[in-house]
């Protein structure tokens, strides 16, 4: 549920209660007890009557019993059906005995067919007076409609008490978010709501304005809703791109140290390792110091021959010394780690990739941090996921360039940041890819996923070379043909189409879309249990295909290093994390 959707349930249920029990007025089951021909009289006028002797005995038993007569328990009383929901959240379905109502139900005689209009109407007297409140002067609230006629027609009296049972239902609800968790006050607070609505429709009786505002209730809450949905995204959005202090000291920490100490004079070992093509070998593109750790430690604890997986993780300048530094001091168990920067390759330049070129430029920039992107809540959140900083990294996009990276490599299995190895990898790299360049888990189901929620149909650049009902797939665990990469100019394809967008009307963010297109009928379909994903946005997953998935993935905005992270979910990330590291306690890292 979103938080707005949350917050709209619990300040509003108790007065859908209430209104639900002035509907119980025209709720009367049963023909016998209807008047069939109230169905001809106008909308405006409808009341409940009772044209019939059982009521008109009920209406003298109750006017007796006021006058110290006696009651006649073998009559027959006339029951209501009222819906309700009980302390479980369910919804049930009740039966009310009319001697339960209130005293301010009107009784009305039907209409005289020899004088051809209604004989007076005897109601049961109630003191209105006696329960009134202090009188206090209350803003006027438009989720009150009632109290809003009684305003209007200086009905001050009945506006007070309206507004001060009202003031005592909010109380009563409080921070509850169901029915299990309200007070126990809360029913009878209900009842009394009930109690003073039902005299304020008989005193303010008047359908058109009734409607009228009830019209302008539910456009208002449809706003506050959807204003609250804004909120909800723009405060997600934010917490998704606010680096945690813990994580912002990591790796100042280990970059202080990894100078101190003097480990920046220190080389990596096992050079052959770097480039055997008989080992296992991994990509991790990654700024994380953290959750790259917790990638490298799952993978190499589920490894059944470690000593054979090499881990090549490549990083920025500024967290460079950081990531090197974490992997000397705490080295995974006969597995090989290298650690790079991206600003080491010279390849990498404006001028060889267009991606590059097109990041430096004043025109992106002012896309992504300025044009048509509004910082504040009231302005709008719709396209904040814009102006997240990892669409201005190349490390993001660096997985496009996998064979200039490691020339020497046939095969590679690329890793994101944020998944959790739960099984043995080493059965992916025996994969007959058929002929295909990429070996990935697709994702559509029925009309979810597919090319034309990615790219934009519309320009006829894509319709005319992609079909979009093409399935779509997932970056985050990937197994590349190098050899069938180069064969097939997969990088020269990227350019083309990287080049083609540089107006952004082919798709708009991001590299799964430039991914899809490079790799259009290129792709191998592995079976979906070697990849989950949705641990960062979906809380309704299936928990057994997450158990016995080789891999979960954490996209989305909950990542597991987040406060936001589903707690359902964080277990799976936060066991591969060190907590007992010197480095992690210094910076109050804990579960």
């Amino acid at each position: 549920m979103e938080a707005g959707e949350r917050t709209f349930s619990r300040s509003h249920s108790l007065q859908l209660i209430c209104i639900l029990l002035v509907v119980c007025h025209i709720a009367l089951v049963g023909s016998d007890v209807l008047d069939t021909s109230t169905s001809q009289r106008e909308f405006k006028e409808f009341r409940p009557l009772y044209d019939c002797e059982q009521c008109r005995l009920r209406k003298e038993q109750v006017n007796n019993s006021a006058t110290g007569v006696g009651n006649h328990p073998d009559e027959k009383d006339i029951d209501i059906i009222a819906t309700y929901t009980d302390t479980s959240g369910a919804v049930r379905v009740s039966s009310v005995k009319m001697r339960d109502l209130s005293a301010s139900w009107v009784w009305e005689k039907p209409m005289d067919s020899n004088h051809g209009q209604s004989k007076s109407s005897q109601k049961m007297e109630y003191s209105f007076q006696s329960e009134m409140g202090s009188g206090e002067n209350v803003e006027h609230s438009t989720d009150e409609a009632y109290a809003y006629i009684a305003k209007s027609k200086n009905e001050s009296n009945l506006y007070n008490s309206l507004m001060q049972h009202s003031r005592e239902s909010q109380r009563a609800i409080g921070e509850a978010n169901s029915d299990a968790e309200l007070h126990p006050s809360a029913l009878d607070q209900a009842k009394a709501m009930g109690h003073v609505l039902s005299i304020a429709k008989d005193q303010l009786y008047d359908c058109a304005m009734i409607a009228m505002k009830f019209r302008a209730m539910l456009q208002s809450t449809e706003e506050n809703v959807n204003a609250l949905k804004k909120k909800s995204a723009f405060l997600i959005q934010l917490a998704a791109k606010t680096v945690p202090k813990g994580l912002h000291c990591l790796p100042l920490q280990l970059a202080a140290e990894y100078y101190l100490q003097g480990y920046h004079k220190k080389q990596d070992i096992d050079k052959e390792k770097l480039e055997d093509p008989s080992l296992y070998h991994y990509a991790i593109f990654s700024d994380n110091v953290l959750a790259t750790s917790v990638v490298v430690n799952s993978t190499v604890l589920h490894a059944q021959e470690p000593e054979k997986h090499v881990f090549h993780i490549v990083t920025d300048k500024l967290n460079f010394a950081a990531m090197r530094m974490w992997f000397l001091v705490n080295p995974p168990p006969k597995a090989t780690i290298q650690v790079e920067n991206i600003d080491d390759f010279g390849w990498l330049n404006s001028s060889y990739c267009s991606v590059l070129r097109q990041l430096e430029s004043a025109r992106i920039k002012e896309y992504y941090f300025k044009a048509n992107h509004p910082s504040s809540i009231s302005a709008g959140a719709d396209n904040l996921k814009y102006r997240n900083p990892k669409y201005l990294s190349m490390l993001n996009h660096l997985r496009f360039y996998l064979p200039e990276v490691y020339p020497n490599l046939d095969k590679i299995l690329f890793l994101d940041d944020d998944i959790v190895v739960q099984k043995d990898l080493t059965p992916l790299w025996s994969i007959d890819l058929q002929g295909m360049v990429n070996g990935a888990v697709e994702t559509c189901k029925e009309s979810f996923h597919r090319f034309d929620k990615y790219l934009n149909f519309s320009n006829p650049k894509i319709s005319e070379n992609f079909d979009q009902n093409a399935c779509g797939w997932a970056f985050g665990m990937n197994i590349f043909d190098l050899k069938e990469w180069k064969r097939r100019n997969i990088t020269g394809i990227y350019h083309h189409w990287q080049d083609m967008n540089e107006d952004r009307t082919l798709w708009k963010l991001g590299t799964l879309p430039p991914g899809l297109i490079t790799f259009y009928n290129l792709t191998y379909p592995l079976d979906r249990g070697w990849h989950v994903l949705g641990l960062g946005y979906d809380p309704a997953l299936n928990q057994t295909e997450i158990d016995n998935a080789a891999v979960v993935h954490y996209n989305g905005n909950y990542k597991p290093w987040l406060d936001l992270a589903v707690s359902k979910y964080k277990s799976y990330w936060s066991k591969y994390v060190m907590y007992d590291n010197p480095f992690l306690r210094l910076c109050n890292i804990s579960e």
